[in-house]
Order: structure tokens, then C-alpha cells, then sequence
């Protein structure tokens, strides 16, 4: 039971997102309200990459591991990702994510906001209908999202969400659901390569789960997309890859 494949075209396209160095805030550049000033300094990034490795960057070989909790923004869709309605989604999210990124600039800054780098975009995909096959693209469903940082509150979203959608007319930003996911005990991996040649990997963490003695749950997975298509060579791609097991 393979992986449904998924197109390079369908991930950044029309996005331009920039990498964003990012840092926590220390305690003495804060003003007495606690609130952090626009002018300060901001060092020690927490960053994804380095703070939470094991999840973001793991080795090019299957691994067993257990996901926690995480709180994410995502919007949920179905149909050809290579559509317009993909990227509407997909750019709503990233607009969300950098006004909560950059609220540290604003009069109203949330309370425990520490610098971050913004985490990189994931999809949960599966099929609408089992007997076609995965090659189909009208017949996938997906929920794409983007972890946040955990002092996002639901009445932080939604008063990002709001100011959000004052400035960008992009109808998708109303679909976005601020909710927590976890995925449990996992096998995972790093792949290098295309979109194309991700079945192959998806067979290598099934024979690996069977040597575990665990079992795929489903298949459903998750890809976590930490190449720009746009600027990187297929061959150099590198997404993580990741389906839930469970104990035989």
C-alpha cells in the first residue's frame, strides 16, 4: 500500500515565502507591560530545524516515533491540488502564519510571544474513493496546515484570523480552523527525490513496519514539505514522510 503521489507543481505555487531567521525575545528588552518593544533585539531563534529535529529532519530511514499534540492552522479541501483553489488555501494559510509571526511589531503583542521561524507547510492526503487509483488527482482529499507556536490561543486566532482578513481578499482565509492534531505512534522518514518516486519510499517504511511488528492504520499520511520546487532540482526535493502504525 503505497503513498498517493503528489506533484511538485501543487506546493508554493504563486507563493513566494521568504525563510525568516527567528529568535525568542529576552526578558530585559521587554518594556513594563511586558509586551515587547518593535526597536528590540530578538536572539535565539527557536527553530524548527534544531528545536524539534526529530520531527522536521529526520533521518533518510524508516523510524518509529510518537507525535505529539501540536496545534496547527488548516483547511481542508478535495479535488486537483494543481488548481486554483489549492493555492488560494495554501497562500491563506501562509498569510495567517506570518501575521502571527510578525505580531511582535504590533501594539498588541500576545502574551508569552517568543520569536520563531515559521513551520514549514504540511498535507494530510487521502483518497475521496478507494477503487480509483491514487494517480487520480480529482479523486484526492487533503487537509493542508501549518503548526503554530503554542501561545496561539483560539481567541488569538481569532483576532488574527479577522485583522487577517481585513487586508487579504482571499475567501479560503474564512475556512482556515485553528485545532489541535496528533499523530500518534508513526513510521517515518526523509525522502530525497521527486513527488514521483515517493512510493518507493512509502514500500521501504511498510517492510520496515513489518520487521517492527507494527502496521500501517491506514492510508492516510502525512508529507511535510521542506524543498521549494520552484528553486530546487527534483532530485534534490526533500520531504518527510509519515503514515500512523500500531502494535500486531
Amino acid at each position: 500500500m503505497g503513498g498517493i503521489p503528489v506533484r511538485s507543481a501543487l506546493i508554493y505555487a504563486k507563493i513566494h515565502i521568504k525563510p525568516l531567521d527567528s529568535c525568542r525575545t529576552p526578558a530585559d528588552e521587554c518594556d513594563k507591560s511586558h509586551k515587547i518593544r518593535r526597536d528590540s533585539p530578538l536572539p535565539n531563534p527557536i527553530n524548527y530545524k534544531k528545536d524539534f529535529k526529530h520531527l522536521y529532519l529526520p533521518k533518510p530511514t524508516p523510524e518509529i516515533v510518537d507525535v505529539p499534540s501540536m496545534p496547527f492552522f488548516m483547511v481542508s479541501g478535495s479535488g486537483d491540488p494543481n488548481g486554483e483553489e489549492f493555492v488560494k488555501a495554501t497562500e491563506a494559510l501562509y498569510s495567517l502564519s506570518y501575521a502571527v509571526k510578525m505580531s511582535y511589531r504590533s501594539s498588541d503583542v500576545p502574551d508569552g510571544y517568543y520569536e520563531y521561524t515559521v513551520f514549514p507547510l504540511e498535507g494530510v492526503w487521502d483518497l475521496l474513493d478507494y477503487t480509483k487509483p491514487a494517480t487520480d488527482k480529482s479523486n484526492l482529499k487533503y487537509t493542508i496546515m501549518i503548526r503554530q507556536p503554542d501561545f496561539v490561543t483560539r481567541a488569538g486566532f481569532e483576532r488574527f484570523l479577522e485583522a487577517t482578513m481585513k487586508k487579504k481578499a482571499n475567501p479560503f482565509l474564512g475556512k482556515i480552523r485553528f485545532e489541535q492534531a496528533a499523530d500518534g505512534l508513526s513510521c517515518q522518514m526523509l525522502h530525497a527525490g521527486s513527488f514521483d518516486e515517493e512510493p518507493a519510499s512509502f514500500s521501504r517504511m511498510e517492510e520496515f513496519c513489518a520487521e517492527q511488528g507494527v502496521t500501517r492504520t491506514s492510508k492516510l499520511h502525512r508529507e511535510i514539505y521542506l524543498s521549494d520546487p520552484r528553486k530546487t532540482k527534483a532530485a534534490k526535493l526533500k520531504t518527510v514522510l509519515r503514515f500512523s502504525v500500531q502494535g500486531s
